[in-house]
């Protein structure tokens, strides 16, 4: 790759006192083939393209094997540093899509205008054979699933979209193929946006399974069809209501609790009680999204105020930075936080919303 080169602009001079015109500087990348800098744009995607050198404020150009930079030397600076980080994550075995490049403009815009995806890359969760091996997308991810590897009990926070239920999936269907688990359990409370169970059609089993199908999407996502059903016959993986834990010790077993703000406080309190010898277990949920009557407080609440400073137990906190699904996701969760608690105001602790000003 050729040195960044810059100079001051050519132009009329400034008057007497007034700030020295930003330096302008070029840089040219040069790599192995057409295709590697095709990867590296996220195919060459023009309207990426274009968010790159409207946020960095640089112009960038492509020929061949090379990309070349052209701006304000601290733009040219952060692109350039950009790249040569999306390229470390490509030859770590990084896809380079959509999320991943804007992801990395994000974090050059930042201060100190690094990318961290190789980073992130170096964590591989390998869940099947046949299918990609999972890795963190953001810091926060990394510290989450770290966490899970250090701790038996751990509550992964966080607004939707940020990974919590499938990456704790991952983590709990690689166990079980490392056998350092003989079985995962997967469990949900019942309890959905104030609708009943009772109202819904069909028998208990067909009124459970819409509650239950996030954790489905998840194993469908991570394991071949015929990988999946096979643990499921051999009930390796279990996928059932919280109600159905009352009573039981899950000894040997990776099990998650997902949208746990739903839980009361008796069931939070009965399902960590279940946890019998060898087992791991990770607590997801999303304080700002709770269904319970205005008269329940959440179990999840309770726990986090209870355990926080328990041995053993730890606690990954995600945010709107952290949302891994479509770009405006984040947009759309910033905008509530900021419409029910204002700017800079921290969520309350009960979750509930409240109006900014109130």
């Amino acid at each position: 790759m050729d040195a960044l080169t810059s100079s001051p602009p050519a132009g009329i001079p400034a008057e007497p006192g007034a700030a020295p015109p930003a330096a302008v500087a070029t840089a040219t990348l040069q790599f192995e083939g057409p295709r590697i800098v095709q990867m590296l744009l996220s195919g060459g995607d023009p309207t990426l393209v274009r968010q790159l050198e409207e946020a960095l404020g640089v112009r960038l150009t492509t020929r061949e094997g090379w990309i070349k930079l052209d701006g304000p030397a601290d733009g040219v600076m952060r692109a350039r540093r950009m790249i040569e980080g999306l390229d470390r994550a490509r030859q770590g075995g990084t896809t380079i899509k959509r999320w991943e490049f804007l992801y990395a403009l994000r974090q050059s815009v930042q201060a100190d205008g690094s990318s961290d995806l190789a980073t992130l890359g170096e964590m591989k969760i390998v869940t099947s054979p046949r299918r990609p091996a999972v890795s963190p997308k953001t810091p926060n991810q990394l510290a989450y699933l770290r966490a899970i590897e250090a701790h038996d009990i751990v509550f992964g926070l966080g607004p939707a979209g940020t990974g919590k239920t499938f990456l704790a999936v991952a983590m709990a269907v690689q166990a079980l193929r490392r056998e350092q688990v003989g079985r995962i359990v997967l469990t949900r409370p019942a309890v959905e946006a104030g609708e009943a169970l009772g109202f819904l059609p069909g028998d208990l089993q067909e009124k459970i399974y819409p509650y239950l199908r996030p954790l489905y999407d998840a194993l469908q996502r991570l394991l071949e069809p015929e990988e999946l059903q096979r643990y499921l016959e051999k009930k390796a993986v279990e996928v059932a209501p919280l109600a159905y834990m009352r009573g039981r010790t899950l000894d040997n077993a990776f099990i998650i609790l997902d949208e746990a703000q739903n839980t009361t406080q008796e069931q939070m309190f009965m399902f960590l009680t279940r946890l019998g010898q060898g087992a791991k277990c990770v607590i997801t949920g999303d304080r700002t999204q709770i269904d319970l009557p205005p008269n329940r407080r959440s179990g999840l609440v309770e726990a986090v105020q209870a355990l926080k400073d328990t041995p053993g137990i730890a606690f990954a906190h995600l945010d709107e930075a952290d949302v891994v699904r479509h770009e405006l996701v984040q947009a759309i969760i910033r905008a509530y936080r900021l419409h029910r608690y204002g700017d800079g105001a921290p969520i309350p602790r009960d979750g509930r919303e409240r109006r900014a000003g109130d």
